[in-house]
């Protein structure tokens, strides 16, 4: 049975999404974890992958166009040449929550749905409700939390109203799209509380399996030879990082890095960046390299010491003179000067808790919290602990630790080969160090 593919949601404000390139063309075989096209919001660019094996067929919308949320912009088929007559950038039909269960009794209003955080997320896990039932909210105001398998965030309510219906509880993994929370206009007589289950309705018929002749065998038999990389065209093109940087997306990173597999490989060998999770299978078919050992144990680990911090003081002084209250956004804007790049996306990580922050070069105020992106810096801020010394080794991006030590810091940097070079790396601590000794003067 075909699948469709659909323009994502990737917040609760976004309503369309503006394709900017293709990197699969019709009629191409595909498999599940290759990057099918990009999609442009008004916060980031992300990659959308593919959700299954099979055949990119019925593509409804070319580069450039924009297109409404849920609408169906192509298909992965069985075959080539399946008769996709259109998904014709219509909207998808998303049965509504609870319309077969007592559907009539759920109050008119603004429908919250679970968000899609990330391109390969199918659902959430709803952590917790962040106000009591029949509560007044506005439409930034957080309004639950929900967890991926990369990060715990807080979802803004995206509608001012009351929460009337809470139809899903903390603990329940939750389908990306479907209909969690519904706010009134006016306060509710009473309030309405249902699981995820009951309000979704019957689960479905499960879909009879395919047989195995069906299913496209020589190109996913055959593992694709270094000199002769599979990937498309407008992704050949591109060059890599001149730093010396390896350029991949954050899925592949993560896993090459949990299944010990050595990135500056392809490098070697030739093979076009940036680098996908297809991209791993052509890493795996490679020779044995007696030299991944060597190349893991020259990942870089610097330390560096601050006597006397003004990072608290800089912090209170944000809050009480420039009305900048959020602690992780202060420490992600005094980062982003250190990555080398402009604009990064910094990660800020306390407590076990991940958020992410779009930095602007030419002011702290500027620093928006987003969602599911590549980090060029993660920044581990462990000063409220009593970890005094740290070696974890590395992980998407380079990671640079803070923790206490006396009246100052002690400051970790950790990351994997390809990640930063030598020079980079002394540069980004020894400027940091600096930044976070003295903010006030690196802002003058």
């Amino acid at each position: 049975m075909p699948l469709d593919v659909i323009m994502p949601a990737l917040g609760m404000a976004q309503d369309t999404g503006v394709i900017v390139a293709w990197h699969k063309q019709p009629g191409e075989a595909v498999a599940m974890g290759d990057v099918l096209f990009e999609v442009e919001t008004d916060k980031a660019t992300m990659e959308v992958e593919a959700q299954g094996d099979g055949f990119l067929t019925g593509v409804a919308a070319a580069a450039g166009e924009e297109v409404p949320v849920g609408n169906v912009i192509a298909r992965i088929s069985e075959s080539a040449d399946a008769d996709d007559a259109g998904p014709s950038g219509t909207a998808r039909e998303v049965p509504a929550q609870g319309r077969d269960r007592d559907a009539d009794d759920l109050p008119d209003g603004h429908q919250v749905i679970m968000p899609t955080l990330g391109m390969a997320q199918d659902t959430g896990l709803l952590v917790g409700w962040l106000v009591e039932p029949s509560a007044q909210v506005g439409a930034d105001d957080p309004l639950f939390e929900v967890e991926t398998d990369k990060s715990t965030m807080e979802v803004p309510a995206g509608a001012a109203g009351y929460l009337a219906a809470c139809l899903a509880q903390p603990g329940e993994e939750v389908p990306t799209g479907q209909v969690i929370a519904i706010l009134t206009p006016e306060a509710p007589a009473q309030t309405i509380t249902r699981s995820a289950a009951e309000a979704s309705g019957p689960a479905p018929a499960p879909e009879p399996a395919q047989k195995p002749a069906e299913t496209p065998a020589p190109a996913a038999q055959t593992p694709p030879v270094p000199s002769k990389p599979t990937k498309a065209a407008n992704t050949a093109a591109l060059a890599a990082d001149p730093s010396g940087r390896i350029l991949a997306s954050p899925k592949a990173r993560r896993l090459a890095l949990e299944q010990g597999l050595d990135l500056s490989r392809l490098v070697a060998a030739g093979v076009p960046q940036p680098y996908h999770v297809a991209d791993l299978e052509t890493l795996r078919a490679m020779p044995a390299d007696t030299t991944t050992a060597t190349a893991s144990a020259t990942s870089l680990h610097l330390t560096a010491e601050v006597r006397a911090e003004g990072l608290s003081d800089f912090t209170a002084w944000a809050r009480e003179t420039a009305g900048l209250t959020d602690p992780s956004a202060l420490l992600a804007g005094l980062a982003a000067p250190c990555c080398g790049t402009p604009d990064p996306v910094v990660a800020v990580e306390t407590f076990g808790q991940r958020r992410l922050f779009q930095t602007r070069a030419d002011s702290l105020g500027a620093v928006t919290e987003c969602a599911d992106q590549e980090p060029a810096l993660i920044l581990r801020d462990l000063r409220m602990s009593r970890i005094t010394g740290l070696r974890l080794g590395a992980e998407e991006a380079p990671v640079l630790s803070l923790t206490a030590a006396g009246h100052g810091l002690s400051l970790t940097l950790e990351g994997a080969p390809g990640q930063l070079t030598p020079t980079e790396a002394l540069s980004l601590l020894s400027d940091f160090a600096g930044r976070v000794e003295q903010p006030l003067r690196h802002l003058l």
